[in-house]
């Protein structure tokens, strides 16, 4: 696993340190081919630098340089012409070779004047390249940081658990099934289950979250976070490619390679401006020859077109983006899985949440308690409920015993607990009957047990409490609506963006859940089958439509939906139905990763707009149009100026952060 991680980045480490050692080494020589070249000599006053045979010096040194520092262009070509889409490389090519044979022909006589040589245009022509290429890796892999921080995250290292003891192995050769001790300030080596010990982990690099996450046993912990306070043992369940991390690099990894629309978009224009420049490149020769102009003029211009036509901003102008923004949202918890999806997000018009799980939290929560004797405080009420519900594992009693912790209620003493599945739970509490039950059951056990208004109009699921046949209280409990789901509808509003919801509960819960979160549209009663009927209806009134639900029961809707972004998967990370997978269950994440989205669309057009932008109006100036006013660019200005066009695609891209 080890290997596979790291071999693409090294890949990359070895090409950034060859372009930079060709670039530093063309450097040097670049210096005595400007010295002894008869131009330079000539607009500096350096004639007496001249001396016999150094033209033959210049060619020798001119030619190292072209060979040794034209080498990945000239390989490039031929990559090209054998793919038969020519592109920069085969503008880069053209020009050095152009420029190359041309000087060499002047050397030996064959034709133009000595002074005439490009051998010093060539030089800088190949270390201008060089460098852009050098600055550009470098930008790319520097992208690409979040990727190396998440591969070195594991440790080497684990504290395999046998017999009374422990015995450090190497991570890799751990097997689902093994018990591993993880001490205070290390890190977790694998995914696994705390099987004893509590502690808080730090999952902020892997998820994003910036709180410490309690862990205790039965909890799940993953591979890289660290284990802040206690020592805990987890019991390994996945290794290798299975675990989250890995997951999580190879879906950054094929987001980042994977080909978009608009990164299609740039190579074709790459290839058309690859045609026009070689077009423009014959035409500028031609006219300027047939005006009686030189032969080295008409040279000079066509290699200045040619290199300053070279698409090598557009090239980068989508990919650099992309890594820059993938490498954010990983980060950040935001996990692209396909980057059409994610590029589609930027014209979200509407976003379809499930309910359940997604803008709530997928557990019962108590949101009123009412006292109806007159006698009996609502904290009593739910305190006496508490008592008798403790000993249940309902759904609902789990509602109020959490309800009552959170208040400071501790359970009173009792006994005799008793439960009538789907009706009624009882005990003797202090010595006397207290019941917990629904409406139907209680409206048969006690008179006044009903419903209060207000609360059946919300949808709320009211249980009675009775003491010894009295109701003396009713608590309403719901699905809990998340503390962030407000915050993330109001930030969609924000952006003008409609927010719709989709759930199998009542009219009533629904319509309450939807007053609640102030949700512009809801679908009640809707079932997991025809979830995805419902987008479909949306997206046919001309609506771009994402859909966010938990990536399971949601899956066709998921993959029906223009977007489909998967909510709280935790380490489930490899949902087939999602474009966009949020690690953690928090919707605000669905405004970020909308905004990223937006942002990221926002620098690839003006990326693309910079690089075609550019050519167009550069292409006529390489030409010579300004020439009769005395303006004239050489092929070095043009190399300088190409390269400067890739540092400003370069810089724009890293504003992303």
């Amino acid at each position: 696993m080890e290997h596979n991680n790291h071999a693409p980045d090294e890949h990359a480490g070895h090409m950034i340190a060859d372009f930079q050692r060709r670039f530093w080494i063309c450097l040097a020589l670049t210096v005595p081919i400007l010295l002894l070249s008869p131009a330079v000599q000539s607009a500096f006053h350096l004639k007496a630098l001249h001396f016999a045979g150094d033209s033959y010096v210049l060619f020798g040194l001119a030619t190292i340089v072209f060979v040794y520092g034209g080498a990945p262009f000239l390989r490039g070509f031929v990559r090209e012409a054998r793919a038969r889409r020519p592109g920069m490389m085969t503008l880069v090519a053209t020009a050095i070779t152009v420029a190359y044979a041309y000087s060499t022909a002047v050397v030996f006589g064959l034709t133009g004047k000595p002074d005439m040589v490009l051998f010093w245009e060539l030089a800088t022509l190949i270390d201008v390249m060089l460098l852009g290429h050098w600055l550009e890796m470098r930008s790319i892999q520097g992208a690409s940081g979040a990727l190396q921080a998440l591969a070195k995250l594991l440790p080497a290292e684990a504290h395999l658990v046998e017999g009374g003891g422990t015995r450090d192995v190497a991570v890799s050769e751990l097997a689902p099934g093994d018990r591993v001790l993880v001490k205070p300030g290390e890190k977790v080596p694998v995914d696994g289950t705390v099987s004893s010990g509590e502690t808080s982990v730090d999952e902020s690099i892997l998820t994003g979250e910036s709180r410490p996450v309690f862990k205790g046993p039965g909890d799940k912990v993953i591979g890289g976070s660290i284990n802040s306070e206690g020592a805990i043992e987890v019991v390994i369940e996945q290794t290798g490619s299975d675990t989250y991390l890995s997951q999580v690099l190879e879906l950054v990894r094929k987001a980042q390679a994977s080909r978009s629309r608009t990164q299609e978009l740039a190579d074709r224009a790459a290839f058309w401006l690859t045609v026009i420049a070689l077009s423009a490149g014959a035409a500028t020769l031609i006219v300027w020859l047939a005006v009686g102009k030189t032969l080295e003029f008409a040279i000079e211009r066509t290699v200045s077109v040619i290199v300053i036509a070279c698409p090598h901003a557009l090239g980068l102008a989508i990919p650099l983006v992309v890594a820059v923004s993938t490498g954010l949202a990983a980060r950040g918890g935001l996990l692209i899985r396909e980057r059409a999806g994610f590029e589609r997000a930027h014209a979200v018009q509407a976003v379809v949440f499930d309910k359940t799980g997604t803008l709530t939290q997928g557990r019962f929560g108590v949101t009123d308690v009412v006292a109806l004797d007159g006698e009996t405080s609502p904290d009593e009420v739910l305190l006496l409920a508490a008592s008798v519900e403790a000993m249940s594992e309902h759904s609902i009693a789990r509602g109020i015993v959490a309800e009552a912790d959170r208040r400071g209620l501790a359970p009173l003493p009792s006994s005799d607990f008793k439960a009538i599945p789907g009706k009624a739970a009882r005990a003797a509490v202090e010595g006397r009957e207290v019941v917990v039950a629904s409406p139907g059951y209680a409206a048969g056990e006690a008179p006044g047990a009903v419903v209060p208004p207000a609360l059946e109009a919300q949808g709320r699921t009211v249980v009675f409490v009775l003491r010894e046949g009295r109701a003396i209280g009713a608590i309403a409990l719901a699905d809990v609506v998340r503390p962030e789901s407000r915050e993330a509808i109001d930030g969609l509003k924000a952006m003008g963006i409609r927010c719709v919801m989709l759930t199998g509960d009542s009219e009533k819960v629904a319509a309450a859940v939807a007053a609640e979160l102030g949700i512009d549209e809801y679908f009640a009663g809707v079932l997991p089958q025809e979830k995805a009927n419902e987008i479909k209806r949306i997206k046919e009134r001309g609506i771009v439509v994402a859909m966010v639900g938990d990536g399971v029961n949601d899956a066709p809707a998921l993959a029906e939906a223009d977007v489909g972004i998967a909510i709280g998967a935790g380490t489930e990370v490899a949902l087939e139905s999602a474009d966009i997978v949020l690690v953690r269950s928090d919707p605000t994440d669905i405004v970020t990763v909308l905004r990223l989205a937006r942002s990221t669309f926002r620098k690839m057009k003006q990326n693309l707009a910079w690089a075609t932008g550019y050519n167009v109006l550069a292409i006529p100036l390489a030409a010579g149009v300004l020439y009769p006013v005395g303006i004239v660019l050489t092929p070095a200005i043009g190399a300088a100026l190409m390269s400067l066009s890739t540092v400003i695609v370069a810089v724009n891209a890293k504003l992303l952060k």
